[in-house]
């Protein structure tokens, strides 16, 4: 796969010379890891429900408290 960060050359010749080398160049595809974890969403779909149920209610109570007065403080600014 290519580089994302790398800059493409101005000159035409140069630059069809490296999207032929990108398109053709064999790169292995990463074994063991699952469609998820290449996908970049390992676990995040859990991580909210888990997080929650580590939380005492005090904890709960505060974060809570917290987002509420954070959206009022944005409803009085505008």
């Amino acid at each position: 796969m290519p580089q994302r960060s790398r800059k493409r050359p101005a000159d035409l010749n140069r630059l069809a010379a490296s999207i032929v080398d990108d398109s053709t160049s064999d790169v292995p595809e990463p074994d063991g890891e699952s469609p998820q974890a290449r996908a970049g969403r390992l676990g995040g779909l859990n991580g909210g429900k888990a997080r929650a149920e580590k939380l005492s209610p005090v904890e709960r109570s505060e974060i809570a408290q917290r987002a509420a007065r954070a959206r009022w403080a944005s409803r009085r600014a505008q």
